[in-house]
């Protein structure tokens, strides 16, 4: 039987059963040979920590509200597939398809599993890959995505002293990006040793500690006291947002991409925020319109995300780690992407 990783309950992960399908005619099945799970939004569902457990976002009153006590939950523990990206081999076509054959290799969206039936007509989330195309890359085309809207939102521009907070995939890439766009000095700012060790691999100026620095401070310092122009928050921690605060310049913009929970405490906008005509614009790829609508649009992220990855302009070698044989991939998701997540950047998954 195949398999597919589960969350059977509240940050428990599981290898279970399933069954596949026949194909139709618009479709194709694929052997998955590598896959990648989501670092941030589902590991909130995955701890039950989600607003959409017991509400949903409606879109006509752009707000939350409480789901109907008849319907089901938000998130359905013990048949969720876990996982967000995937690679592997065309091995079925349906009569319809056009533009793939047996033996293409593609990436997609879905969970961490054996093999996916995917539509290919007219999908333009499947993406081929070129010849000599990084799995690593491919299965970062989603925080990709996120990266580009951060740099985008906050408005980076070349000569720009550009700060990224928090060094996931989402803020590695960022980094990356603001460095490639013509930021003048790039700094990083995250608690991991690995991930700033990563990010300065990558060709980032300097890296901060938050555990052992004033980064507020730190930022000022090595501006000759004049602060950040732009500030990428990713990590959505309070702490962080308090410091990213104090580190930015007059004016200047904070980009606040991590998708945060309640703050309990520590965030005081009576201080730098307020006497420092601070700016924060809060950034999420997958909204529509986009604030650049009708230029831009999600489908013009990802396509521009997909050609940075697949020419390799952007390199996430180093921030897929570790990589775990899919046999282990139950207890490496709730190893390195919910107990310790210090362990990892983004977790990779092999079924090759």
């Amino acid at each position: 039987m195949l398999k597919q990783l589960v969350a059977a309950a509240p940050r428990e992960a599981k290898l279970m059963e399933y069954e596949d399908r026949e194909i139709a005619s618009s479709e194709i099945r694929v052997k998955v040979k590598y896959a990648s799970p989501k670092h941030g939004s589902e590991l909130a569902d995955f701890r039950g920590e989600t607003p959409f457990l017991d509400e949903q976002y409606d879109p006509e009153w752009q707000m939350f509200m409480p789901r109907d006590p008849s319907d089901a939950k938000g998130v359905k523990f013990g048949e969720w597939n876990l996982g967000n990206q995937w690679v592997g081999d065309i091995i079925e076509i349906g009569s319809d398809v056009k533009d793939f054959a047996v033996g293409d290799r593609v990436c997609g969206y879905g969970g961490i599993r054996e093999t996916h039936i995917v539509n290919a007509v007219n999908n333009f989330r499947l993406k081929k890959m070129p010849a000599g195309m990084s799995w690593k890359n491919a299965v970062c085309y989603d925080p990709a995505q996120f990266a580009l809207s951060g740099i985008r939102d906050a408005n980076v521009r070349p000569g720009d002293r550009v700060a990224i907070v928090g060094l996931g995939a989402i803020g590695q890439i960022a980094a990356q990006m603001a460095k490639k766009a013509g930021a003048s000095y790039v700094a990083v700012v995250d608690p991991i040793a690995i991930r700033r060790e990563v990010a300065l691999k990558a060709g980032i100026d300097e890296a901060f500690d938050p555990l052992s620095q004033d980064v507020g401070l730190e930022l000022k310092k090595s501006t000759g006291k004049t602060g950040m122009d732009v500030i990428i928050e990713t990590s959505a921690n309070v702490h962080a947002l308090q410091a990213a605060l104090r580190g930015l310049a007059y004016g200047g913009t904070i980009a606040y991409v991590g998708w945060a929970r309640e703050f309990k405490g520590g965030l005081d906008l009576g201080r730098e925020a307020h006497f420092n005509n601070a700016k924060i614009v809060f950034s999420r790829a997958a909204s529509e319109p986009n604030p650049d609508y009708p230029r831009w649009n999600r489908k013009r992220v990802e396509e521009v995300c997909w050609q940075m990855l697949s020419s390799g302009w952007i390199d996430c070698e180093d921030i897929v780690a570790p990589v775990v044989p899919f046999e282990q991939c139950a207890e490496a998701y709730c190893e390195h992407v919910d107990q310790h997540p210090e362990s990892s950047i983004k977790l990779g998954i092999t079924l090759d």
